[in-house]
């Protein structure tokens, strides 16, 4: 009987040691799951699957994409935000799942602040306001005169509701008094065809998928959103330049991971990040994109959450919008 004993008492110490080693070990020590909550081919997944595959190789361990869209984003950040906090589970985070989703759905499954731990920054993708070529406009104040002109107002296409688009177009509204109206599409492709058809005469989209029709000269570019211009279309004015400096929207991308992953696990994974987007293959691939890296610290990213959270909760209340 002793003997028996001894031996189960032996064999809990065992699997206690073995549990302990398990939890100590260095991280990481299994694959690495990045979730991304949108359906693939769209920027994205593009990028975040590009940065699976170099966290991969930095690392050492698999990093595995995977799409868990649905709810605009929010069915795969509740996922991350409800997974095991040892960095082995992380989000790519869109500002408009964590930044705008907050202020237009009634409820929510996650608290942006509270239920992550923001890793860094990928980069920024400016927004650009674009004109159907037979729009009597070539400027931010030119579309504004027209605007009200209008008793029904401009309209203007977007991706959708409460997303960045829509809010950039509906800043521009409360800062100018422009009467625009907003015309939400089921995609930024759509509504790019929807502005190039005529169906619409203005759109606010993102600049990676514009370019092609502005340089085709199928579209008519008025402004873009970003601080400076952009190497892709240097022609095109920003709105500060415009006589607008209220208006610089940027859309961005990053990672995150659950609340209470270990600082030093938030840390590794931050810099091995920015040795990544640090690089010129990186840069050159985000630009393909329409994104301009911005690595930069956990700190720094979660302080541009706490800002955009702030500023979209005045924008969407004084618009009134709201998930369909």
């Amino acid at each position: 009987m002793k003997i028996i004993q001894n031996t189960f008492k032996y064999f809990i110490l065992f699997s206690l040691f073995g549990i302990f080693f398990a939890q100590s070990k260095e991280f990481p020590n299994k694959p690495i799951h990045l979730v991304i909550p949108f359906a693939p081919g769209g920027v994205t997944d593009i990028g975040g699957r590009y940065i699976a595959q170099q966290l991969s190789q930095k690392l050492g361990v698999e990093v595995y994409a995977e799409n868990k869209a649905g709810a605009s984003g929010n069915i795969g950040a509740s996922y991350v935000a409800n997974s095991e906090p040892d960095g082995h589970t992380l989000l790519v985070g869109f500002d408009g799942t964590l930044v705008i989703n907050p202020h237009i759905f009634e409820k929510i499954p996650f608290n942006t602040m509270k239920d992550f731990a923001p890793v860094g920054k990928i980069g920024d993708a400016a927004l650009i306001l674009l004109a159907n070529p037979n729009l009597a406009a070539k400027s931010v104040k030119d579309v504004i005169a027209l605007s009200n002109k209008e008793s029904k107002g401009l309209s203007y296409a977007t991706s959708g509701v409460g997303v960045t688009p829509h809010i950039a177009g509906e800043l521009l509204k409360q800062k100018t008094g422009a009467n625009l109206v907003a015309i939400p599409y089921k995609s930024g492709g759509q509504a790019l065809i929807g502005l190039i058809g005529g169906d619409v005469p203005l759109a606010f989209t993102n600049l990676a998928g514009a370019t092609q029709y502005v340089d085709s000269g199928q579209l008519k570019p008025i402004a873009i959103s970003a601080k400076s211009r952009v190497s892709s279309l240097p022609n095109v004015p920003t709105f500060i330049e415009s006589g607008f400096p209220e208006i610089s929207v940027m859309s961005w991308i990053g990672i995150l991971a659950p609340a209470k992953t270990p600082r030093a696990v938030v840390v590794q994974l931050n810099k091995a990040l920015n040795e990544i987007l640090n690089s010129e293959q990186a840069k050159e691939k985000f630009n393909s994109l329409g994104i301009i890296v911005t690595p930069n610290s956990p700190e720094a990213f979660s302080e541009q959450i706490k800002t955009d959270l702030n500023l979209y909760e005045k924008i969407v209340k004084v618009a009134g919008i709201k998930a369909p």
